[in-house]
């Protein structure tokens, strides 16, 4: 049994739930509780649970016997465990009410092949049910769910090294951690070609972030356990206070949440320019700011595209990114490829400079939108779609790459259009252009004239014929 039935078989369970109001993304929570006590039994590493409450003691119980316990349990590990699985359990609480279905959960996580599963990689397995919940629209789980071929696209562009430190401000489920870590890993030989100390920082220090829904933050955590990525996960808000300390990256890749805050005020964080509601704009401030200002340092960003023309705040954000930063490539993403159909994306790449100023020369666009197929659930994203944008940005002279969606405009053209970057977008084949239909008061004339000269024509049949009649 492979990786993706497994997955099937799991995801599957979720029906057994139903009766007791649980929703997928719950059910995905519930799962990581019960599959954490599995996979530690598997992997021979229940010797940092505490006797009594590890995978076998579990099993042992059924009945009301088993609802209690479980209950207990969780309530246990989150408050007398430590390090990683005192985070995973803290605040645990199930929602599982029935205790058969309880039972049939546990039964069916007991009797699936394990060792097939470990084969093909634990976290490879746990990736598969969150993109299963984050596919599901009545999970709601797609806000933060980025699609794993752009993940990697952006993640195999910004080339993260060895000693490098690599951060995601709104990490979400840690996916973009986890490319990171696996560049790095497929770059260096496993880390063989790293001495130990090098190595450690890798799986230690290197992969962070910051998560703000609680849930969500145990799933990252989860995650990033079964890739073998001790590196900080801090639960708090990057746009508050706690904020402050994430700085000094060498790579950042994130897709921050959309939206506004609630009730619309403004960030807490006292360090940010230009204070605003809008969260994507106080994200892509933090961001270009938690770089180190080495002129190595850089991120890809994915943002909506309210972030490339909003006025105000938006321009003043745009114009202090591009002082700051290089903003070399802005890739405008296909709609549909997100849990809201219609929402239009793009990402940012840049890099940031030694100084504050002057590091915007030129930006090149790539429109992958138009005139391109519908993306979504039966026509997925995949990493060939990219193929001709990889190309264009690895190009040794840009200015030589002959695509009609590989576009440049320079800072002088930028600044002359209000400093706007909603730009780069090629013409639309769907759309009517009226300029080349011909004037329809031309045509009627033109139809009048035609009528006219029949009239005649037939006036002067008319009049031969009579003429033919008279003799």
């Amino acid at each position: 049994m492979n990786t993706q039935e497994i997955v099937a078989k799991l995801w599957k369970l979720c029906d057994v739930l139903r009766d007791d109001g649980i929703t997928y993304h719950q059910y995905v929570t519930e799962l990581t509780y019960i599959l954490f006590l599995k996979m530690a039994k598997e992997t021979e590493a229940e010797e940092n649970i505490p006797a009594g409450y590890r995978w076998d003691d579990l099993t042992s119980k059924d009945g009301i016997e088993l609802k209690k316990y479980y209950k207990d349990l969780l309530q246990y590990l989150g408050e007398n465990s430590s390090g990683r699985i005192r985070e995973i359990y803290q605040g645990a609480a199930t929602n599982i009410d029935e205790p058969k279905n309880l039972r049939k959960i546990i039964t069916s996580i007991d009797e699936l092949d394990w060792y097939s599963a470990k084969e093909e990689g634990l976290g490879g397995l746990y990736e598969g049910l969150l993109e299963k919940n984050a596919n599901e629209k009545k999970s709601g789980a797609g806000q933060y769910f980025t699609p794993r071929p752009l993940i990697d696209i952006m993640t195999r562009l910004i080339k993260p090294q060895p000693g490098e430190r690599c951060n995601d401000p709104a990490c979400g489920t840690f996916g973009f951690m986890i490319s990171a870590f696996q560049y790095v890993k497929d770059h260096t030989n496993d880390f063989m070609d790293l001495d130990g100390d090098a190595a450690e920082f890798e799986y230690g220090e290197a992969f962070t972030g910051c998560e703000l829904v609680h849930d969500t933050h145990r799933l990252a955590l989860m995650n990033a356990m079964l890739h073998d990525i001790r590196g900080k996960i801090i639960l708090g808000d990057t746009l508050s206070a706690a904020g402050k300390a994430l700085k000094n990256y060498d790579v950042v890749l994130t897709n921050p949440p959309f939206g506004t805050k609630k009730g619309g005020e403004r960030a807490t964080r006292d360090d940010l320019t230009y204070m605003t509601s809008n969260k994507q704009l106080n994200f892509l401030q933090h961001i270009y700011r938690s770089l180190k200002a080495d002129g190595q340092a850089r991120a890809a960003v994915v943002l909506p595209d309210n972030v490339l023309f909003a006025d105000g705040d938006g321009e003043k954000i745009r114009c202090d990114l591009m002082d700051k930063c290089n903003l070399h490539t802005i890739l405008r993403l296909p709609t549909g490829i997100f849990y809201a159909q219609g929402v239009k994306t793009n990402v940012l790449f840049f890099t940031r400079g030694t100084s504050d100023k002057g590091n915007t020369r030129e930006v090149y666009y790539y429109d992958l939108r138009t005139n391109m197929p519908s993306f979504g659930k039966t026509n997925p994203l995949k990493q060939e779609h990219f193929a001709d944008f990889v190309k264009a940005y690895e190009a040794e002279d840009r200015s030589q790459v002959e695509d009609e969606r590989w576009q440049k405009f320079t800072r002088e053209e930028i600044a002359a259009k209000g400093n706007s970057l909603d730009l780069g977008l090629i013409k639309d084949d769907s759309i009517v252009d009226y300029e080349d239909l011909p004037d329809p008061r031309e045509a009627a004339t033109a139809a009048a004239d035609e009528l006219e000269e029949a009239v005649d024509l037939l006036r002067a049949v008319v009049k031969e014929l009579k003429g033919l009649e008279g003799q």
